[in-house]
C-alpha cells in the first residue's frame, strides 16, 4: 500500500485572488472576480496530490479564528487533517491577477505568532505520522515565534525516522536548513531568484544554475529542482541534469503553479520514478494547474497527456 504523503505548513494562508483587466498603480480598479482558497505551500501541494489520487495527511499550524476554509478543503478532497490549532487567525494573502499582463501581484499580510511550545508539539505530531520511507514536505515561510533553523531541526528529526524530506522554502529558513552539519533534505525546489539568494550571486545561465545545484548535490541534497516559470525547470541529481519544459499556455491563474510542481515531483517519488519521470510529472502538474483556479488539477488523464509532451534536454 502506498504510504501517505505528509505535508507540513507552518505558516498557511487564505489566498484571496482578485482578477482585474489591467493593474495600474494609483488607479481605481473594478474587480472582474474574487476567489478565496485555503492555501499556503503545503496545503496547495496536498490539494494537488489529492486530485492526483495520492493519500495525503496535512499538518502544520492553523488559527482557530478562520480555520473553516481549510477544514472544508480537507473534507472535500479527502485530505487527513492533522493541523495543530493556535489562538488567533491564519494570515490572508491578497493576489491580484492582471489579465492584460498575464501576471500576478502578491500582498502577504501578517499571520499567527507561534507560542513557545508550538515547535515541540509540531515535532511530536509529525513524528507520529512518519515511518521509514514516508515522503514529508516542509514548505513555506515560518510564522513569528519560530526560530530560523526550524526546518533544519525538523529535517534532522525526520531523517532519523527514515522519512524522505522535500523542502520548499526560501531566505533564512532555507539557508539554515542547508547550512546544518546534520541531515540535509532529500530534495529542494527553489526558483532561480531563491537559489541566487542562497548562493549570494547571480545565476543567469543554465550552466550557472547547474553549478550551484551540483554543489548542493555534493553536500548531500539528493535532488535539486530549480523552477523557471514559463521556461519549465531544471532537475539535477548526483548523476544527471535535465531541463524540462512545455510550450507556454494561457493561464487562468498562476497562483500555486510552483506548488503544483512540488506535488508532481512528490508524486513521481511515490512511484519510485527516475529523474526523467520526476521532470515530466513536475512540469505537467505545473502546466495543468495553470488551467485551474486555486490549488487544483484537472483529471489525471489530462495530466498524463501533458507529461508525455514534456521536452527533456540533457545538460551534462
Amino acid at each position: 500500500m502506498t504510504k501517505p504523503v505528509v505535508t507540513v505548513t507552518l505558516n498557511p494562508a487564505i489566498d484571496q485572488t482578485i482578477t482585474v483587466e489591467a493593474l495600474k498603480p494609483g488607479s481605481v480598479h473594478r474587480a472582474r472576480a474574487v476567489r478565496h482558497n485555503a492555501g499556503g505551500k503545503g496545503v496547495n501541494v496536498a490539494s494537488c496530490l489529492a486530485d492526483w489520487g495520492t493519500p495525503v495527511v496535512a499538518t502544520g499550524l492553523l488559527g482557530t479564528g478562520n480555520a473553516a476554509p481549510f477544514e472544508a478543503l480537507f473534507q472535500a478532497k479527502g485530505i487527513a487533517d492533522a493541523f495543530l490549532r493556535l489562538p488567533g487567525e491564519t494570515r490572508v494573502n491578497i493576489k491580484i491577477a492582471d489579465l492584460a499582463a498575464n501576471d500576478t501581484t502578491d500582498i502577504n499580510l501578517p499571520g499567527l505568532t507561534a507560542d513557545p511550545g508550538a515547535l515541540g508539539r509540531m515535532q511530536e505530531t509529525v513524528r507520529r505520522l512518519v515511518e521509514p520511507g514516508t515522503p514529508v514536505l516542509l514548505a513555506g515561510s515560518l510564522p513569528d515565534g519560530l526560530p530560523t533553523d526550524t526546518y533544519a531541526i525538523l529535517t534532522a528529526d525526520l531523517a532519523a525516522a527514515g522519512a524522505r524530506v522535500v523542502l520548499d522554502s526560501s531566505g533564512a529558513p532555507l539557508a539554515a536548513a542547508l547550512a546544518t552539519t546534520g541531515a540535509l533534505p532529500h530534495c529542494i525546489k527553489p526558483n532561480r531568484h531563491e537559489l541566487e539568494d542562497w548562493a549570494g550571486r547571480p545565476l543567469p545561465s543554465d550552466a550557472d544554475l547547474l553549478d550551484a545545484a551540483r554543489g548542493l548535490n555534493r553536500r548531500g541534497v539528493g535532488v535539486v529542482v530549480v523552477s523557471l516559470g514559463a521556461d519549465g525547470a531544471l532537475f539535477v541529481d548526483r548523476t544527471r541534469a535535465l531541463h524540462g519544459r512545455l510550450p507556454p499556455v494561457q493561464a487562468l491563474s498562476t497562483v500555486g503553479a510552483g506548488d503544483a510542481m512540488v506535488a508532481g515531483l512528490i508524486a513521481a517519488f511515490q512511484q519510485e520514478g527516475g529523474l526523467e519521470d520526476v521532470a515530466r510529472l513536475s512540469v505537467a502538474f505545473a502546466a495543468a494547474k495553470l488551467g485551474c483556479f486555486g490549488p487544483n488539477l484537472p483529471d489525471p488523464a489530462t495530466v498524463r497527456a501533458l507529461a508525455a509532451q514534456v521536452t527533456l534536454t540533457g545538460l551534462d
